[in-house]
């Protein structure tokens, strides 16, 4: 490695992961107040079901091409870079990738904006047939889809400062987009005849100011793009043969959300936004520790395989398992029992209705029970991305899509017609469909000897569940009707859910200490 490289910030992964966790708290601290927003203006209405697909499709594409496979196969490769080539080598990488990236991301949204109709045909059928829903959410489409290059350009940004340990920043930056939609939402909606036009050029203006938060970061550490040409680089080359797989398989669990959207835009108005505010919830664990262990963990992964690390590879897995089983079994047993409190709290004021959180409940608790499976895709697939092998998740990914589509058919028409909750069926599936997907995972990596358990993992999981099962319990007992949530005020609200969450909390971290757990069990072992 050349000497000039810049200085690597040097931290332990419980650390790391623990200020990813914060900065991406704070996000989703944000993002809840910004959903609190979103019920008070536009609720579950026909106009918001349109601006949650128009918003839910650059997010994406954005999964993609920013955070997923894109990442997934270029941070690899700039390890790789940064352990056999020169400094200027790195930037000469940088600088292609920034060029090709920047130059398919804004073909790719000129073709969108100019065919918007036809994206909301192929993501939203069930509009088709509602003549003023579906010219929204083409509008709405031409304003939101740009968002795509801005925010993809901030991922491969967010990708390189990651890889040089300074995780802090790219953990932050979504914070901005709350912000500039809450700002949206509360000071322009009434600006405009349709309040959702306030929100997604809301959209856009997160999109500039999230961009150029990074850029004097990269530039303090002499790494600032400038973008050339250079598909014919050797490392554009392998990053594209890695990604070209990898977008089907990295983001299989957003796919499967998305023909979730292309489902319910079929079922009765409102289902859409239903599935909105209880998949919000239900990704709160999951982006900020399931996202920030699977963050901190592919740049070290990347370079123990590069330096044929076996040992540190073996144990830097079991440690993700570990972590993400901790958090994923008692957050899924709280959200099933608090799911109605919860949403009550959160969202239930202004448009939203007592039967919008009803139905939304329904489905947070379907989600909830795949929460375990999606945060292990997240660490598991990382796996196989720091082995640069893209092929088997995408293999994987392809059987679990397949999964869904069949449980989807098998759920969801039972359910609407009998019980007309056909959203719910939608949810189940997903997240039965995750734990296929993460059980494949699992599976292969354990013939590939690369998860090896390390000494007490059944032990600490045998503690946790015990620990998270007692604390549902105590939560089931404590946490009152739905009759006397509805009798409260908003403050009576709020205060109820902060005593009810942090007793569970307290039963949880009490059990596990009376049953021998340890903060060493949760570091990482050498």
């Amino acid at each position: 490695m050349d000497k000039r490289e810049p200085q690597e910030k040097k931290a332990g992964l419980l650390q790391s992961s623990l200020l990813v966790s914060s900065m991406t708290m704070l996000s989703r601290v944000m993002g809840l107040c910004r959903d609190i927003v979103f019920a008070i203006t536009v609720g579950a209405s026909a106009n918001a079901d349109a601006f949650f697909v128009a918003f839910k499709i650059p997010q994406f594409l954005r999964r993609l091409f920013g955070e997923g496979a894109f990442a997934q196969a270029f941070v690899p490769v700039l390890s790789e870079y940064r352990q056999q080539q020169s400094l200027d080598e790195v930037k000469r990488l940088i600088n292609c990738v920034a060029g090709c990236l920047g130059f398919a991301l804004l073909l790719t949204c000129l073709l969108a904006v100019v065919a918007a109709p036809l994206v909301t045909t192929l993501f939203a059928p069930g509009f088709i047939g509602q003549a003023e829903k579906f010219a929204l959410t083409s509008q709405l489409l031409r304003i939101t889809f740009p968002y795509l290059l801005l925010i993809s350009m901030t991922g491969f940004a967010g990708a390189i400062l990651n890889s040089f340990n300074r995780f802090a920043v790219p953990a932050f930056t979504p914070v901005l987009l709350n912000i500039s939609l809450i700002t949206g939402a509360l000071f322009f909606a009434d600006s405009f005849e349709e309040p959702v036009f306030a929100l997604a050029w809301a959209v856009i203006a997160a999109g500039i100011l999230q961009l150029l938060f990074q850029l004097p970061f990269l530039a303090r550490i002499g790494l600032l793009p400038r973008p050339g040409w250079g598909w014919q680089h050797e490392g554009v080359q392998r990053i594209l043969r890695l990604m070209v797989p990898a977008l089907f398989g990295v983001s299989v669990s957003q796919i499967n959300l998305l023909l979730d959207t292309v489902l319910a835009s079929f079922l009765p108005t409102g289902s859409i936004s239903w599935l909105f505010y209880s998949d919000r919830l239900a990704e709160l664990p999951l982006g900020v520790f399931g996202v920030a262990i699977a963050t901190v963990i592919l740049p070290q992964l990347s370079r123990q395989h590069a330096g044929s690390n076996e040992s540190s590879f073996e144990s830097t897995l079991d440690w993700a398992i570990r972590m993400v089983a901790f958090i994923a079994v008692p957050a899924t047993l709280a959200l099933w029992v608090l799911a109605h409190p919860l949403l009550m709290t959160l969202f239930n004021y202004g448009k939203l209705t007592a039967n919008d959180i009803l139905m939304a409940s329904y489905s947070l608790k379907a989600y909830a029970l795949g929460l375990l499976a999606f945060m292990l895709i997240k660490v598991l697939a990382t796996g196989y991305y720091a082995q640069q092998d893209m092929k088997t998740p995408v293999r994987i990914g392809i059987q679990a899509m397949l999964v869904n589509m069949v449980l989807n058919l098998v759920l969801v028409v039972p359910l609407y017609f009998y019980f007309n909750i056909g959203h719910v069926g939608l949810a189940l599936a997903t997240s039965l469909a995750a734990y296929f997907n993460a059980g494949s995972l699992l599976l292969g990596l354990l013939r590939r000897s690369v998860v090896q358990w390390q000494a007490g993992f059944l032990r600490s999981m045998l503690r946790v569940v015990l620990a998270a099962s007692l604390m549902a319990a105590f939560l089931l007992v404590v946490r009152g009707d739905h009759a006397l949530w509805l009798d409260l005020s908003a403050v009576q609200r709020v205060l109820r859910t902060l005593g009810l969450c942090a007793a569970g909390m307290l039963v949880y971290v009490g059990v596990l200490a009376l049953s021998g757990a340890r903060l060493k069990d949760f570091r990482r072992q050498a």
